[in-house]
């Protein structure tokens, strides 16, 4: 009981501090992107342009301003600690699957002449992992988590739909389909289970 404590205690923090060092990092890009003139921007993703590709990546670590970061950060936050609680490589693959969906999702169908740029979309991402991980992986623990993640951020799905002209709604859309895809693509092994046992009465 004691090591399992310790093992749960040594991932919280080690969630704990990748979470927090990823939306220090995000703030340093902002302020370093604020005092070069918005010099950072140019690496957001243009659509449809072979080039733009390799800004997939970058694109996911800089916003269009200090209120765009804000809007991202806690939620990011939050998700993120939940999501890599299970493991830092396990999250760290489901991040990579999240940030090139959502990327390459822009990059295809986004409107000419714009530049996506900024975390919703793994913001998404993470929401759509959390959200069916637990059903996947057959784990009614996280299933629990999942109808939390629910109630409280349920509301992000309306950010799938093209309400907004100045709001990648297609950076959502295909961030949560990352997400969803990533559930399946790193779900769990389910253990063997030993021949069943009879009892006569």
């Amino acid at each position: 009981m004691t090591e399992t404590r310790t093992g749960a205690t040594a991932r919280a923090v080690t969630a704990g501090v990748v979470m927090l060092a990823w939306i220090a990092l995000l703030w340093v890009l902002e302020g370093i992107d604020t005092i070069t003139g918005h010099s950072l921007d140019s690496y957001g993703v243009s659509p449809r342009e072979p080039a733009e590709l390799a800004d997939i990546v970058p694109s996911a670590f800089l916003h269009g301003g200090w209120e765009h970061l804000a809007s991202n950060s806690v939620p990011l936050l939050v998700l993120g600690f939940i999501a890599a609680l299970a493991g830092i490589r396990r999250f760290a693959a489901v991040v990579l699957v999240v940030v090139v969906t959502s990327g390459i999702g822009v990059w295809l169908t986004a409107p000419p002449n714009t530049v996506t740029l900024g975390a919703s979309g793994v913001v998404f991402g993470l929401f759509g992992y959390l959200l069916v991980r637990g059903f996947v992986d057959r784990r009614p623990l996280d299933i629990v988590v999942g109808v939390i993640i629910a109630a409280a951020y349920g509301s992000l799905l309306w950010g799938v739909l093209p309400t907004d002209s100045g709001i990648s709604w297609q950076g959502h859309l295909f961030g949560l389909v990352g997400g969803v895809a990533a559930a399946f693509a790193f779900r769990r092994p389910r253990r063997a289970q030993g021949p069943k046992g009879y009892v006569t009465a």
